[in-house]
């Protein structure tokens, strides 16, 4: 179960989340909201890469900000850009560095390559990759390390379309609890919970039948009528 409790942040003098309260047992959800609206942040907490002002958010009952080996082993996060996600130059060191993180055996990387068919990848440069490329590496780090949930923020902006659906169906077939923060409604259509994020704080929340059909609506309208 993941417990966003009251959580509250502000960046640079902005409240960006605003006394956010959220129980998240389902296994698919999707986040939605327009830029700016604290999706990214609400992640950011969720793996523990924030410490928020006030509340907390627990895994398990471990608070994630406060807990740095609960929130790894716990939550693993991907974000738009692999490359400020990746740090080591070659795929394998990549993969064997979270293992090592949780004190784990590194020969784990090698068992992942095997697993997705690129086992040829291990010495590899990430730097001679491609953007899809270099975002399998960054799943396959996040799974080597075994969370319980994922974490994708907007993970397939600006990929072609036969990289985007070999992603997606990857992303399909995970046993792991997924969180998918993202502007394409198309990419939670079937998931089992969205919540739309407006202004820190939550807008609506239910399936995807109840809330995207209103998000889209809003989306899609005339700038001057959204910034009425």
């Amino acid at each position: 179960m993941i417990e966003v409790e009251d959580v509250t942040v502000s960046l640079g003098g902005r409240r960006v989340l605003d006394s956010l309260r959220l129980s998240l047992p389902e296994r698919r959800i999707g986040i939605v909201g327009r830029n700016g609206s604290g999706k990214s942040t609400l992640a950011r907490a969720i793996a523990g890469l924030i410490v928020p002002e006030a509340g907390r958010v627990t895994i398990g009952g471990a608070d994630m900000a406060r807990d740095r080996r609960a929130a790894l082993r716990s939550v693993g996060i991907l974000f738009q850009n692999p490359d400020h996600q990746i740090i080591f130059p070659t795929v394998e060191e990549e993969l064997a560095f979270g293992l090592r993180q949780l004190g784990r055996d590194p020969a784990g990387a090698a068992e992942m390559l095997v697993r997705f068919g690129r086992a040829d990848w291990a010495g590899r440069p990430v730097a001679e990759l491609s953007q899809g490329q270099r975002h399998l590496v960054c799943l396959m780090a996040v799974l080597a390390m075994r969370p319980r949930v994922i974490l994708f923020d907007e993970p397939f902006s600006g990929l072609d379309i036969p990289t985007t659906r070999a992603l997606r169906a990857l992303v399909a077939g995970l046993e792991e609890t997924v969180i998918q923060i993202t502007h394409d409604p198309a990419a939670i259509d079937g998931y089992d919970r969205v919540v739309w994020i407006d202004a820190g704080t939550v807008r609506a929340d239910g399936p995807p039948a109840a809330v995207l059909p209103a998000y889209l609506a809003e989306m899609e309208a005339p700038d001057a009528e959204r910034l009425a």
